[in-house]
């Protein structure tokens, strides 16, 4: 039956997978359509900034949520209600620090002052993405793959016809309000996926106050997972965040134009990756659906069960990987024409391609590592793996190797991580 559960989460989640990545890059299409090359590259340089801030708001939540709900040792209610308490009181403080200190941000870390609009408009999004992530959480804890797919198809479609009917009327007023609407369309999506989420709570539930009173106990569960994994995610989230100050900083001191950086950081972020990082929506899949399994098996000392859907899932991975890698590697102008309409950065690719095959087991090794409450090994993995690119990066662009730095610094990250993970889950299995 386990098996079973395993096999149809993991499909349910691929097809939806498969369908809101497929929406996903239309929207891209439609926004580098809308906004131009330009609009993508301010997108992409205040991306990372909004990442860290969803990192930090959410705290890992969604994942100690889910770890907790599948062991079915609590009060799911009030487990839920407790991490709503939490990300309310974190979302209050974010908000208040974003508002203060967005023409900061602004204009001395990104050195464009045409995003100080798109931070002010990730303060307003980032409660409902956090609300939205804790709901997921519970069912995936429940393995009810079905409501997350769902809401994610329809989040994506109501978040594209507010980008093709809003996104012209904004643009007249300016570039940087464009942008700034394309970050606020999210709270649009996320109210979307809030309500198709609530429509498939039990038919009999029911909510006393009792469940409402945020518990102890459970916040000092929820934090012991929540805290490393958020960790983990925020060492990737603060790289993300210094990578276009950093890349900024040392190139324009090597000589390389603001405009230079603005376009060529537009293309790698704004085709190669989303290009590259395609068959991810299948790894990702793969790692929600096993984290419920390993947690379970791992918390019952099933090891030897829990191995083996570690090694599945890691196989399905590279089944999917390998092939995308050599149509990469080969015929990267065809997808690349196909998808965004350009020829751009088809060098880019080529050098990518390999290395990012590596990355498509890097998920379900982390949310390996997290299921069976060994989110620090994964944090530590993290924290070096950032280290080493940020300062390959900085060596990089002073020998102004242009935006490969940023390319062999990634690389080398890559590469780092996931061995390093690889060696941790052996360890324990």
């Amino acid at each position: 039956m386990k098996k079973n559960k395993f096999i149809v989460s993991t499909i349910i989640l691929i097809i939806g997978g498969f369908i809101t990545k497929i929406l996903s890059m239309v929207i891209k299409i439609v926004m580098t359509r809308l906004v131009g090359t330009e609009g993508i590259g301010l997108y992409m340089l205040v991306n990372p900034t909004f990442m860290l801030f969803i990192a930090i708001c959410t705290l890992g939540l969604p994942t100690a949520i889910s770890k907790l709900v599948s062991e079915d040792k609590r009060n799911n209610k009030k487990l839920v209600f407790s991490s709503l308490f939490l990300i309310i009181i974190i979302n209050i403080f974010v908000m208040l620090f974003i508002f203060l200190f967005a023409k900061f941000i602004s204009n001395n870390l990104l050195h464009e002052n045409r995003t100080y609009y798109s931070i002010i408009a990730i303060a307003l999004v980032l409660p409902f993405i956090s609300i939205s992530g804790i709901l997921r959480g519970y069912f995936f804890g429940k393995q009810r793959m079905f409501p997350h797919v769902l809401s994610n198809v329809l989040e994506d479609v109501t978040r594209l016809i507010s980008i093709i009917l809003f996104t012209p009327f904004f643009l007249l007023k300016g570039l940087e309000f464009a942008v700034a609407f394309l970050i606020l369309s999210n709270i649009i999506s996320e109210l979307t996926s809030i309500f198709i989420l609530f429509f498939f709570l039990p038919k009999n539930f029911k909510l006393y106050k009792k469940d409402i009173i945020p518990s102890l106990s459970n916040i000092k569960d929820i934090l012991e997972i929540s805290l490393p994994t958020t960790g983990s995610r925020l060492i990737g989230t603060i790289g993300m965040f210094f990578e276009p100050i950093i890349l900024t900083f040392f190139l324009i001191k090597s000589g390389f134009s603001n405009q230079y950086i603005l376009n060529e950081y537009g293309i790698l972020n704004g085709y190669v990756m989303p290009l590259i990082l395609l068959p991810s929506f299948f790894t990702g899949a793969i790692s929600q659906a096993l984290l419920p399994i390993v947690s379970n098996g791992y918390a019952n000392k099933h090891y030897k069960y829990t191995r083996n859907k570690i090694k599945q899932a890691i196989f399905i991975s590279l089944l999917i990987g390998i092939p995308a890698t050599i149509i990469f590697v080969l015929i990267p102008e065809i997808p690349l024409k196909l998808i965004f309409n350009t020829n751009e950065g088809i060098t880019y690719i080529k050098v990518l391609a390999p290395i990012c095959l590596l990355h498509y087991i890097q998920s379900p090794l982390t949310v390996s590592l997290q299921a069976m409450g060994k989110s620090n090994s994964a944090m530590m993995g993290t924290l070096v793996g950032m280290i080493l690119r940020t300062i390959i990066l900085i060596i990089c662009c002073l020998f102004k190797l242009g935006i490969y730095g940023l390319i062999i610094a990634s690389c080398v990250n890559i590469l780092y991580v996931t061995i390093h993970h690889i060696i941790k889950v052996k360890q324990l299995i």
